[in-house]
């Protein structure tokens, strides 16, 4: 890899994958909705594109030799065309100008939550199937352009030789984490989170520069051997974490409250099954308290086998859980006022 193109490159994935990659000489550009000063004094090119648009996507793509596809729409309430244009039509417009360009590897960011099916998942391996149904627009997108990524895969004789493979971690986390994190704060000094269920179900996490770690391994495969070629993998750190103990890690660390409370699982899950359907009757934009898949991603355990990615591309965490938790406090400690 010499040059590459990161979407969503101003993100908090996207931009630890371009850190990574400068640091191993590899010229980056981000595209995301703004420019990023921050992405930009690292050492790459940022630009303003939306992948929506075709025309816009295939100019930014022509002068590569391979794209890391970051760019989502993520949470689990929205409106479906929203989910659909940006992670659905935008991966498509991708896909295109990557043919259209002779781009020859691409390496999708996807989810976990493309296997979820309500049920809990012990050690889960990538030959897991798709659910059938969905409850959440996020998952069901996220499996549309998956499924149209892989498929893109044609490392054939006599193909396109356009090698394409899908990354899926969980819980992604660390300093930076926009999403996450701020979340869990922002609950825990409320008193507002409660435990779902026993409070006994173990999830995978991800530190964010594992992921990044795990992203860019796949890109240098690509650019090789090509064992990951058509392949999803999943990764996380190398144990997973019972959820609340986590979550009150972090809280106890930081001063606050631990969560004790807590709700069984039926009532969680009716309450979000009525919340979504007064939501949408009432055209609410902002997303319920609770939700069904809300419900089963705070009650049931989601950890997964790295087997797959640990013997194909040698991957392993970079960094501990332990070292990512104390630079994660370190980080809370230092940006407080912007987290309150």
């Amino acid at each position: 890899m010499k040059k590459v193109l990161v979407t969503g490159g101003g993100g908090f994935v996207g931009k630890n994958i371009i850190r990574m990659l400068l640091d191993r000489g590899v010229e980056c550009t981000a595209v995301g909705r703004n420019v990023y000063p921050a992405v930009e004094e690292l050492g790459a090119r940022s630009l303003a594109v939306d992948i929506r648009d075709s025309a816009k996507v295939n100019e930014v793509v022509r002068d590569v030799d391979t794209v890391f596809h970051v760019a989502a729409l993520a949470g689990i309430w929205g409106d479906w065309q929203d989910y659909y244009s940006i992670n659905v039509q935008g991966t498509e417009n991708i896909l295109a100008a990557c043919r259209k360009n002779n781009i020859s590897r691409l390496v999708y960011t996807s989810t976990p939550s493309v296997v979820f099916d309500a049920d809990d998942i012990e050690g889960g391996t990538e030959s897991l199937p798709y659910p059938d149904k969905f409850l959440c627009h996020y998952a069901r997108s996220k499996v549309m352009a998956e499924k149209l990524v892989l498929a893109a895969n044609d490392d054939t004789a006599g193909g396109s030789g356009f090698r394409t493979c899908a990354i899926r971690p969980h819980l992604i986390w660390g300093p930076g984490d926009p999403h996450l994190i701020p979340r869990l704060l922002e609950k825990g000094r409320s008193r507002e989170l409660k435990i779902v269920g026993e409070g006994k179900n173990l999830v995978d996490i991800s530190y964010v520069e594992n992921v990044a770690h795990a992203h860019v391994l796949a890109g240098f495969d690509l650019a090789a051997e090509g064992v990951s070629a058509g392949k999803p993998y999943f990764i996380g750190q190398p144990e997973p974490v019972n959820l609340w103990d986590w979550i009150n890690q972090l809280f106890l660390k930081l001063g606050i409250a631990p969560v004790t409370k807590s709700v069984p699982f039926p009532v969680a899950y009716g309450a979000g099954a009525v919340l979504e359907g007064m939501y949408g009757v009432l055209g609410k934009k902002q997303e319920p308290r609770m939700t069904r898949f809300l419900a089963l991603q705070l009650a049931k355990s989601h950890h997964f086998s790295h087997d797959a990615i640990e013997n194909d591309l040698g991957y392993s965490s970079v960094v501990s859980t332990e070292e990512g938790m104390e630079k994660l406090i370190t980080w809370i400690q230092h940006n407080e006022k912007t987290l309150l």
